[in-house]
């Protein structure tokens, strides 16, 4: 179900709680209200479900998209049928960036948890792009943020033994001061690191053994981010 979110609930933040569509994401945060007179298309707002494909790579790439919150994966498909992912986004990140130059989205974009998304049609982010220094100046902060995202990710996801890998995912995972993290399926974590499933079990059992991991709730763990560290480090 799609919610349509109009202009004016927009810049009041009266959109579906406090979290505003438009106005609180990072993206749009350097606008002003006058800004918003030129947005004649409405901003929409989509829950999402686990399995649910926001886009597939070869699709006309004609909206942005913001993450407001819950996990999306980024997914490029291997010669033999094998999948790799090859990103997570999170809340405040930005999606499907490659519309800003027409073309084709490059990945499948595909939801891992209960995800909200913003979707923005490409000629309004083009045209308050142009007409706001500050809302460009961010768009290329945000493509060189995802550019230093898949560096990291082939040098820290992609190098090392199999427990070094997952206890960087792991670090990564961690969403809060009390070092929390939501984990997914093994299968999913086997895509990311270029390890097998079994691998991926295997090591997240070991990690809980040790104490590493402690289980709050199915899929939810508190991590000892010194000891993961320490692994990660190979210390």
């Amino acid at each position: 179900m799609t919610n349509t979110v109009t202009q004016e609930d927009a810049w009041k933040g009266e959109a579906n709680c406090n979290v505003c569509s438009i106005r609180d994401t990072v993206l749009f945060a350097g606008l002003q209200e006058k800004d918003f007179e030129h947005i004649h298309k409405p901003i929409e707002q989509l829950p999402l479900q686990p399995g649910d494909v926001l886009y597939r790579a070869g699709d006309k790439a004609d909206r942005l998209f913001t993450i407001r919150s819950g996990l999306v994966k980024l997914v490029q498909y291997l010669p033999d049928g094998n999948q790799r992912i090859v990103r997570l986004l999170r809340s405040t990140d930005v999606t499907g960036m490659e519309a800003l130059l027409g073309g084709e989205y490059q990945h499948d974009a595909v939801i891992m948890q209960t995800t909200e998304i913003c979707i923005l049609p490409i000629d309004v982010v083009q045209r308050l792009s142009k007409e706001n220094a500050q809302l460009h100046q961010e768009l290329m902060k945000r493509w060189q943020r995802a550019l230093a995202d898949a560096d990291l990710w082939i040098t820290q996801l992609s190098t090392g033994s199999a427990r070094q890998r997952v206890a960087r995912l792991l670090i990564k995972l961690v969403c809060d001061e009390e070092h929390r993290c939501e984990l997914f399926n093994r299968e999913d974590m086997g895509a990311i690191l270029g390890i097998t499933t079994e691998t991926a079990s295997r090591t997240v059992a070991d990690f809980k053994r040790k104490g590493l991991l402690r289980e709050t709730k199915p899929n939810q763990y508190v991590a000892d981010t010194d000891k993961l560290l320490e692994v990660a480090e190979d210390l």
